[in-house]
């Protein structure tokens, strides 16, 4: 079995509790808009707009990967945005696992920060379909790394 490292260093481990999501089937370009949505809130307030985003009643503003994406009016400070509803379910499953490693350590679940998160391209699954006249195309499965900090603040 690998052993996989943090991309975040010192980092105090009797304060912190840390959860990682490897090779999650979704997309890197997503997953890292909603790690940048959430980093800096508290957990229940992550946990809460993750939930309404997958619902579709909440936003996740989309700064990198903008290109052709719509311009709503439900957006506040960025125009362009949307519901990554796959990427904020796989996520919201290593948050509330990083929750549950806060809670077994021993830390104050209403006081907990997330200070990191971070998606990072993972494997492709590399796949080809058959077409016409003996002839394939490729199909190609980005995966994504998610790797959540949080923190109790004081």
């Amino acid at each position: 079995m690998p052993s996989y490292r943090y991309s975040i260093i010192g980092i105090d481990p009797d304060k912190t509790a840390i959860a990682s999501g490897r090779n999650m089937r979704c997309s890197p370009k997503q997953s890292r808009e909603v790690c940048k949505a959430i980093k800096g809130m508290m957990l229940d307030k992550a946990i809460e707009l993750l939930e309404s985003v997958i619902e579709e009643k909440a936003w996740i503003p989309y700064r990198r990967h903008k290109k052709k994406r719509g311009h709503h009016s439900g957006m506040k400070k960025w125009a362009a945005g949307g519901h990554p509803v796959k990427a904020s379910r796989m996520i919201l499953k290593v948050l509330k696992n990083a929750e549950a490693n806060a809670d077994d350590k021993g830390l104050d679940i209403d006081r907990l920060k997330v200070v990191h998160a971070a998606a990072h391209r993972g494997r492709t699954y590399k796949q080809m379909i058959e077409r016409a006249f003996g002839r394939s195309s490729p199909y190609f499965e980005n995966t994504t790394h998610v790797e959540i900090v949080v923190e109790e603040v004081s």
